[in-house]
């Protein structure tokens, strides 16, 4: 797992090297495909950490983990704006090579060796994910879930910095500042993982804390139509934190459920929850450029609280899971 997680990082940082030597489309769209592929590293952290951690803390272990990539993440747009705004967009693209190569050498050095025992070889590990689909209700349950949570958020950050820009004026650090703010949401992560350890124990109250994350997800859009001028910009803003509260929520939440499904599985089952939800999450970002384009902020808005709603209506009604 070390020389895998290290090799892949390394690859990134030239895929990113090379987006930002690119003067033109193709070889920047390449490498933008490459360093997507190789970002999966991160999906292979965090069931690492889980395997890591013993099994009374292991929900607080992934939401430590986890909450290291949500900020990411959310960190990502302001920063890359931010640079953008005195540097160019180069520049976003050689820092993060930089940044992605020394993270590499560390994660080479500070990882522990970890050989997972297994008799299959890696074409019928893969074979096994279609079978591990089928036979596994909880997973199913929580990617469908998340795929719609998540891809209400995509839809938001993809939309909001085309509707502070076009409707309000915002320049590339308006935006930045904003999305800034934003990632106040994560903050609820390391406490997602102590109510994933509890529901352990008790199914109600992660099913609970599932639904109401959902919900939380959904409310927040028609906050975000709430006023105008500068009441508009706080309520979009509060809206912003809200929705990343409740994606930090449900991802730890989920994560948790889909780990528990067993040790040798872990990978495996970790791999086809975040594809499902990050399908949701790229057709959310797809829907956001369109309905922007349609009917503005918003019928974007009644589109981002359609996949939420539509995902606490299927939870709601499944079976406690």
């Amino acid at each position: 797992n070390r020389r895998l997680v290290a090799c892949i990082v390394a690859a990134c940082a030239l895929a990113l090297a090379v987006a930002a030597m690119s003067t033109t489309a193709l070889p920047f769209l390449l490498a933008s495909l490459a360093t997507g592929a190789c970002a999966v590293a991160a999906q292979i952290l965090v069931p690492y950490a889980a395997h890591l951690a013993p099994e009374p803390v292991r929900g607080r272990v992934v939401g430590n983990v986890m909450s290291g990539l949500l900020l990411g993440i959310m960190l990502a747009r302001p920063g890359s704006s931010f640079i953008t705004s005195f540097a160019g967009w180069h520049a976003v693209f050689f820092i993060s090579a930089a940044l992605t190569a020394v993270l590499a050498v560390v994660l080479w050095r500070v990882l522990p060796a970890r050989r997972p025992q297994t008799s299959m070889r890696y074409g019928g590990l893969l074979l096994s994910m279609a079978r591990l689909w089928r036979s596994q209700p909880v997973l199913r349950h929580r990617a469908f879930a998340h795929a719609g949570l998540f891809g209400a958020f995509s839809l938001f950050w993809t939309a909001m910095p085309l509707h502070l820009a076009r409707d309000f004026g915002f320049s590339q650090s308006g935006i930045a500042l904003f999305a800034l703010a934003g990632v106040a949401g994560a903050v609820v992560a390391p406490m997602a993982g102590r109510l994933a350890d509890a529901g352990q124990k008790r199914p109600g109250l992660a099913r609970g804390g599932m639904l109401a994350a959902l919900a939380l997800g959904a409310a927040s859009f028609p906050l975000a139509l709430l006023g105008s001028g500068t009441p508009a910009i706080v309520a979009m803003l509060l809206a912003g934190i809200l929705l990343d509260a409740a994606v930090t929520l449900n991802l730890i939440l989920s994560q948790r459920a889909v780990f528990a499904l067993g040790d040798a599985i872990r990978s495996r089952v970790n791999g086809l929850f975040m594809a499902v939800f990050f399908v949701g999450g790229a057709i959310g970002s797809a829907l956001g450029g369109w309905a922007m384009a349609r009917g503005g902020w918003e019928l974007t808005a009644w589109v981002g609280f359609a996949l939420p709603a539509a995902a606490l209506l299927y939870s709601a009604t499944r079976r406690a899971r």
